[in-house]
This record gives structure tokens, sequence and C-alpha cells, in this order.
């Protein structure tokens, strides 16, 4: 490694490759800080690199070389690659993971070695694969302009880079005696012309993106890993999962219900319920089953017996967009009755969970129909009910501690039946304990029984676990249920915005004759004050859903849905268009027909009106020669007061005179040159003398000469016609 600073003449050429390096150094650091920004790289790596650029950064400030030898560059890019070989192996064990380390790696060697072109387009290629990178990792739109910031520093990079490569191509090269003029000169220069091929590109590529035939695909999205997010709407879910979940403010998915408007539906979004607890995990042990497509293209959820008493509520259609963290589960409200999405195979399990199977198209983006639940006591069934489901999976116990159950008893002592007993754990649960989301700092060895007997407070998946226990402890079986609840109102975009701390877990119980009942025994909490800024974050949610709906999901359907819009939108634009033509043709046809009775009615009053018209019109158009004729003659009157315009008119009436005398100037002569073709002596010296008192009042501005003009004008009138005109 060399090191030294940087010495010499000053140069243009030196100038545009001091410019070139450190647009080259933002280039790269553009493409690492967009894909920092995703918060998909690890500490150690944020960390390392950014270390690496900083100290980059500080050698172009200083105006240091410092390079790599070739000896130590090879043996770094081997190390590189062996670096990731382990990284896929052994470290972090997912390809793209591994693929961005080797990127980063790459990059920060040739970072130092950079010599010749081919180094300088290897860094601008990796820095556009961290950019590429960035766009699998992330769908905000944040992304759109980090993207700009890249293209806008990428344009300035390769006009400069086409620079260096023509200055040191030319033969000759150019001097500039005020160098650092000329360095300020190009920098405003490509300030100025980037944005505008920013602005182009960007206006092209929407053309192209928008216009482009599309097809869904999940291009490197296959390779991107399930995050934290995920574990908790998974088939095991460890207990204090959604807890963790709950801390985050983080956007899960927007959920826009057909002809709501303002806000008014109770959302509670069913993710996966759980049948199986081993004391510290609920799992869901239910046998998946693959579901055929409608021939409609939709997914039959529905129950087969028309008779189920959860049918019979009011049907709800709404369309659900889901923040890609790579769950399998469909988050759908009340009881689904169909789905309909870009997905070619998805699975039901008798618990009603419905998943996704497709594995090449990840849950995004899905419409559904549900029905809504009766309230309590008008679910019954009917009494022609063929038989009772299998509910021995949901009377399922671990190791119980033997105080849950008595306080169970203890509980439903005065119910007499389930339902009753049912309501009396959720309303004890509700007025005894406390909500809060702070956890436990050590996981205890039996966290029900901790919960109710010692801490006495958590979040809902506490809440619900302990009702579900309970329940089965004293015979009545129970799941619980992952999901979402509540969520805010968008009123811009009429979508329920539903966030990680909206995660939500609470307890189905089964009731003979109203089938799998829903509660919630957890305390309500404290509503979050709603501020400006909050106002503000809709409209920032607003264009996310834009971004979201119209960019990330746009394909095929998004495509046919647009230009089936501009088809209409133009119908309806040129219907308009002939319309407002029809209607005003047939006004003119109708004031023309009117003015022609009223002229038959009075022909000479009428013709009287024509001919003050045609008179007014042709005064009108000679108002401006008329102005022009008074300025004329008052200028030539007091030639003093303007001489170069008087001495011009003075000259034309005196040109108008000669003529008349046989003597025509060329359009090639001088004022002078035709003053002495003239062969009459006394017309000769006059329009000599003219001449030269209006050059001097014509181009030197004396105001005495002009005065002059008008009585030489009169010497060369009175002059006689004699016989030396020109023949």
């Amino acid at each position: 490694m060399a090191g030294k600073s940087i010495t010499g003449e000053f140069t243009l050429a030196a100038a545009i490759r001091r410019y070139f390096d450190v647009v080259l150094y933002l280039l790269i650091f553009t493409g690492f800080g967009t894909l920092a920004s995703t918060g998909s790289l690890d500490f150690p790596t944020v960390l390392i690199v950014s270390g690496a650029l900083l100290f980059r950064g500080y050698i172009l400030a200083r105006r240091l070389q410092v390079i790599l030898s070739e000896r130590w560059t090879n043996l770094l890019t081997i190390a590189c690659f062996a670096l990731f070989v382990a990284d896929e192996f052994v470290i972090s064990r997912t390809f793209l993971a591994s693929a961005v380390h080797l990127v980063l790696s790459v990059m920060l060697v040739r970072l130092f070695s950079a010599q010749k072109d081919r180094d300088h387009y290897l860094l601008a290629v990796l820095s556009f694969v961290m950019v590429l990178s960035a766009a699998v990792l992330t769908v905000d739109s944040t992304f759109l302009l980090a993207l700009a910031g890249f293209v806008l520093v990428g344009v300035s990079a390769f006009i400069l880079m086409e620079m260096m490569h023509s200055s040191e191509r030319a033969p000759v090269q150019a001097r500039d005696p005020n160098v650092h003029h000329a360095y300020r000169k190009l920098s405003f220069t490509i300030a100025a012309i980037a944005p505008i091929l920013l602005l182009l590109i960007f206006l092209g590529g929407a053309v192209i993106f928008f216009l482009l035939p599309r097809v869904s695909a999940g291009y490197l999205s296959a390779y991107t890993g399930s995050n934290d997010l995920s574990t908790g709407f998974s088939d095991r879910v460890e207990l204090g999962r959604i807890g963790q979940i709950q801390q985050s403010k983080t956007v899960m998915m927007h959920v826009q219900i057909a002809g709501d408007t303002a806000g008014a539906s109770s959302l509670k979004l069913r993710g996966v319920a759980l049948n199986n607890f081993d004391g510290r995990t609920w799992a869901n042990t239910h046998v998946k089953a693959t579901l055929a497509r409608g021939p409609d293209g939709q997914f039959d959820l529905a129950p087969s017996d028309p008779r189920t008493p959860v049918a019979r509520g009011s049907r709800i259609h709404y369309r659900v967009t889901l923040e890609p963290f790579l769950g399998e589960v469909f988050f759908l409200l009340a009881t689904p009755q169909r789905l309909q999405g870009n997905y070619r195979a998805i699975a039901e399990d008798g618990a009603g969970n419905v998943f996704d199977v497709d594995f090449e198209h990840p849950v995004t983006r899905y419409e559904a129909d549900s029905k809504t639940r009766l309230p309590r006591g008008l679910r019954t069934q009917s009494s022609s009910w063929p038989h009772a489901p299998d509910l021995t999976g949901y009377l399922q116990l671990a190791a119980l501690d033997p105080r849950v159950k008595a306080l169970a008893e203890q509980i439903t002592a005065k119910a007499s039946t389930p339902a009753e007993k049912v309501a009396a754990i959720e309303n004890y649960l509700r007025l005894h304990y406390g909500y809060t989301l702070q956890l436990p700092k050590t996981t205890p060895r039996d966290p029900i029984a901790n919960f109710l007997f010692e801490r006495r407070q958590g979040h809902c998946e506490y809440f619900a676990s302990s009702m579900a226990v309970m329940l089965r402890s004293i015979g009545i079986p129970s799941r619980v249920v992952n999901g979402f609840s509540g969520g805010e109102f968008n009123d811009i975009t009429s979508e329920y915005v539903i966030r990680a701390s909206d995660a939500h877990s609470w307890v189905e119980a089964y009731l003979p004759g109203e089938d799998w009942v829903e509660f919630d025994p957890t305390p309500s909490a404290s509503a979050e004050a709603h501020t400006s800024w909050s106002r503000w974050m809709q409209y920032m949610d607003a264009m996310q859903s834009f971004w979201r709906e119209w960019v990330v999901n746009y394909d095929l359907g998004h495509q046919l849905r647009l230009t089936q819009d501009a088809n209409r939108g133009s119908r309806a634009m040129v219907g308009r268009a002939q319309s407002w033509g029809r209607d005003r043709y047939q006004k003119m046809l109708d004031w023309a027909r009117r003015t022609q009775d009223r002229i038959g009615d009075s022909s000479v009053k009428w013709g009287l009106r024509a001919l003050i018209a045609i008179v007014l019109a042709l005064f009108a158009t000679s108002i401006p020669r008329v102005i022009q004729l008074v300025r004329r003659f008052r200028l030539a009157r007091r030639p003093q007061r303007s001489p170069q315009i008087a001495a011009s008119i003075w000259y034309e009436r005196m040109l108008r005179q000669s003529a008349r005398r046989g003597w025509d100037k060329a359009p090639g002569q001088t004022p002078a040159e035709f003053a002495a073709i003239i062969q009459d002596p006394q017309l000769r010296i006059r329009v000599a003398n003219f001449t030269h008192r209006y050059e001097n009042a014509r181009f030197g501005k004396s105001a005495e000469d002009a005065e002059q003009l008008p009585m030489l004008y009169e010497e060369v009138k009175s002059s006689p016609k004699g016989d030396f005109a020109r023949p």
C-alpha cells in the first residue's frame, strides 16, 4: 500500500479526475446507504463498511493517494470468495446475505486499489448491485428517494468518466489561463445538467414501467429469509412472541373495506388458531387440506352445510395489502367465505386457518368476502345438526399447577352453563389483572401460574393463554387465536392501517348449540392521542399506499385496469369535446338565424349599421399609421429634441426631392457616395451640405446640425430641375 500527497501542476484534466474520484466515492456511498437503510444488514457489516467508507472519504478530503498493491489486491479478492463460501454454509446460511457480504467485501478491496478503467466500471456495477439488493429487501417508498439520489450521482459519474476519457484521448490538450475559474464552472455545469438528465430518465422509465407487459414472478425475493414478525403467526409460537411483536410500530398491512369511508368498522383479523399447549409453546397440529380454485378464479372457504349458524351474518368485501414479512397465513375477517388473489394454491385446516402453499407467490395482496358473526345467543344451531366436531385436541393439557384448576372452579362456582362459565372467567381476568407490555426479564418455569398468582399483569397472550388453560381444566374446549385487532383509519385512502403493535391474542371456546364463540379477556389499553404529527403520518401512509399499489404490486391486472381506465377516460374526454362542439355550433346557427330574421325585418337600419361598422373598422386599422405620421411630423418640426430620428426623417424627404430631379440613391451607396455622383454642381453642393449635417446629427447626435436640416432641405427643394439628370 502506498500513501502520498497528490502534488503537481493543477490542470483542467486533473480537475476532471478529481471530480470523478469524488463522485465515484459518492456513488458507492449512496449505494451502500440505500442498502443499509433497509435494516437487513447485520450491525458488524454496517460498522466495518461505514468505517472503511469514512476512511476513504478522509483520504479524498486530504488529497492523499492510498492504493493497494496488485499482490495484496489479488490475495484479498481470493479471501473474499473464501469468506463467501464460509458465509453460505456456516455463518449466514442464506444465499442473499452471503451474496451481499461478498459484494461489500469485493467493493472495499477495489475501492482502495482502483487505478484502471475496469476498476472504476467494477465499482460502479457493484454500487448498482447494492441498490438492486436493497430493492429486493424493501418495498418502502423511501427507496424511490434513495434511487433518485443514486441515479443523480450515477449520471454525474458517467458524464465525468466520458470527459476524462475524451481528455486522455485528445492529441492536443486545451489550456485555460484561468484553470480555477474553469474548475468552478465545471462543477456548476455538472450540477445543473445532472438533475435535468435525472428528470428525463425518470420520465422515460415511468413510461416504460407502465407500458411494458407485466408478468408476476418472485425473482430474487425467493432468497429473502423470514423475520421476527412472521414467527408470531406460524404453526408454533412460543409464549411471549406476540408481546415482542407489539413493541414495534412497524406497519404490517392495510385493509380496505368496501363501502366503509368513515372508519366505522371494528377490525379483528384472524390469523392462526393454536390448539396444542405444552406449558410454554402453542402449536397448531391440524392437518392442512389443499383447496382447489373455483371456476370464477376464487377459492371457496365457506362451510359446505348452509345450516352452519355463523354463515347467516351479513356479507362484507375487503382487500388486504400485507407488508412482505414473509408469513404464510392469510389474515381474514369474521367468517371467511371466499378468497381471491394471485396464488396457485392455498390450504385450510380444521380450525379454519388459511395458508399460502404457493411459495413462489408470498402473501402480499388479496381480496376476500366474509360474513359477520351473529351476536351471542342468536347462533343456535339447527336441531337437525348431524353431530358435533371432534374436540379431543382442544381439551389437551400439559402438566398443570393445581392452583390453576382450583381458581377456574372458584370463578365458575356460581355458573351453571358452559356459556356462563366462559363469561365468568373472561370477566374475572379483565377485572383482576393488569395489562402491560413489559416482558419478564427471565422466562418463568410455569408462565401461566406465574401470571395468575405472582406477576398478575401481562399482555394479551398471557390473558388468552390463561383463559384457554382454565377453560380446558373444567372441561370446556378452547383454543388461542393470534391475529390483529383495531388499527388506525386513514380517511385519505379509506384504509385501515394495521401495525405490529395491533397484534393480539384472544380465545375461541366451543359452546354446545353455538359452535366456536370468540372471547377476549384482555383489558382495554388506553388509546393514543392523535396529534398534528399523526395527520402528517397519514399523508405519508397515503403516499406509501400509492407506491405499494401502483409500483410494488403493479402487475398485469393493474396494467389492464389502467388501460381500461385510460380508454374510458379518453372516450369520455372525446365525448365531452364533441358535445361542447355541437352545442357551440348549434348556438352559432341559432344566432345566425335570429340575425337573418332581424335584418330581413329592417334592412335599411341594418345596412346603415353595417356601413358604420366598416368605416369604424377602416379607421381603427389606420390609427397606428396616423399616430406614426403625427409623431414624425412633430419630430420633423423640432429636430433638436431627437436628432437621430429627425435626421432619418429629413434625409428620406431629401432623397425624394433628389429623385424628382433625376437622381436616385442606390441601396449600396453611402450618403457621401451618393452626393459625389450628382453632376448638377448646385444640387451636388446643396446635397453634400445636407449630407454633412445629416451624418453629424444621425451618428453624432448633434442637435445643432439636426436643427439646420429643415433649412437645407428647403434649399435642395428649391433647386431647379436642370439638364444634368441621370440618363
